[in-house]
């Protein structure tokens, strides 16, 4: 047998146990889940688009924290503005501060040992989520906990599209400005991220507090009606197609990759065979590989039914909303992706508030002015390496 046979069995083996192994760890994920829904809230919220302004009111909430500090990002960099958040962190902790950080293994993965080991012996409870282990390595590998939670004191809450990294405050020659949403709870609506935080860190630690009414203090009524939503790589297609079908006049997308599941997109191709007016805003540039070209597959069928596509221009936009009418807003951690929809622990923010959901629009707005149309002769354009990263995206496009 010839090297080049060799190598063919062993890529041929290895794809056969990635699909078998990817088959049956989904399968035995969605025979264990269970939905849940968190009941309608109100609260007083705020939303941030600027990576210096959040983290500026985001360091000094967690340095005014009392009693208790609940952290979860997908990513932590290994750079200035990481070594700040978690030295702040660790003093809260010699105050006697409860600390627990909560990272995702791969998103995290720059976090080394010391640091680790650094930041336990300060007094913080540290630990990865979602671990990658067998039986199901590859499908471990790939399901992240991609959602972003703080909650301080039990009181007060964040939860968005920014991560710790030198990017998000505009840092990254590459990258930068850094566009994005994060919003700002004070309300009824911290339970909410609270609970979730906590289940992720039972998941995590095996350390159950949820029945700890210490972590849940008696929250006000706030001023904008909304419903947060927690997604474990399941539902959220459900709940995407729902508000979409339910569309009466428009619907406005943002999201740094576009890769809809097959339902989803019959859902925006049916939209506009009714009338209503599509908007969809993705990035010019991109933070990762064949992400743009996995998108023109899908964009360029909509534009052929009279969709309206815009590549954002003034930086890197990261930001995801979405706008049914005036009724129902979607701000979160989830991307209009298939990573998102089937492999991603997600959550998200449906708000149901005239008054805030015309800010988001506003900012959405704003956000289109700052980018260019995309058009139908631009994607048809010949373009053979196009073309074929297009193909190679395809086959790949529910991983990306």
């Amino acid at each position: 047998m010839t090297v080049w046979n060799i190598i063919m069995v062993i890529l041929l083996v290895l794809f056969l146990w990635m699909y078998i192994d990817f088959t049956l760890g989904r399968k035995n994920h969605l025979k264990k889940l269970e939905r849940t829904n968190c009941p309608i809230r109100q609260s007083d919220m705020e939303m941030f688009t600027d990576g210096p302004a959040l983290f500026k009111d985001l360091f000094s909430e967690i340095r005014n924290a009392q009693k208790h500090i609940h952290i979860l990002f997908y990513i932590l960099k290994d750079d200035k503005i990481s070594q700040e958040f978690l030295a702040i962190l660790k003093g809260k902790a010699k105050e006697g501060v409860e600390v627990r950080l909560l990272l995702d293994w791969v998103g995290s993965f720059p976090v080394k040992r010391k640091t680790v080991k650094d930041l336990k012996s300060s007094g913080i409870k540290f630990s990865f989520a979602h671990v990658p282990k067998p039986p199901f390595l590859f499908y471990s590998f790939q399901a992240r906990n991609h959602k972003k939670i703080t909650v301080i004191d039990g009181k007060i809450g964040f939860s968005g599209g920014f991560n710790i990294g030198k990017e998000y405050i505009n840092k990254d020659p590459k990258l930068t400005p850094w566009r994005d949403y994060h919003l700002k709870f004070q309300g009824e609506g911290v339970h909410d991220l609270q609970r979730e935080f906590l289940v992720d860190w039972y998941k995590a630690t095996k350390t159950d507090l949820l029945a700890d009414s210490i972590y849940f203090p008696e929250l006000h009524t706030g001023k904008y009606k909304h419903q947060l939503a927690a997604y474990k790589g399941a539902f959220m297609e459900e709940s995407f197609s729902s508000i979409i079908r339910n569309a009466k006049k428009s619907i406005t997308i943002g999201t740094p990759y576009f890769i809809p599941s097959k339902r989803l997109f019959q859902d925006l191709s049916h939209a506009l065979k009714r009338g209503i007016t599509v908007k969809i805003l993705v990035p010019c540039m991109t933070d990762h590989v064949l992400v743009k070209e996995a998108s023109y597959h899908y964009l360029r069928k909509l534009l052929k039914q009279g969709a309206y596509v815009y590549e954002y221009l003034n930086g890197f936009y990261h930001a995801k909303a979405i706008i049914i009418d005036d009724e129902t807003s979607d701000v979160g951690t989830a991307n209009f992706d298939k990573r998102s929809l089937f492999l991603n622990y997600e959550i998200n923010c449906f708000i149901y508030d005239k008054e805030f959901i015309q800010k988001v629009q506003a900012v959405l707005d704003k956000d289109i002015q700052n980018a260019k149309r995309l058009t139908l002769k631009e994607l048809n354009r010949p373009d053979p390496f196009r073309t074929f990263k297009e193909m190679l995206a395809r086959t790949v496009a529910s991983f990306l």
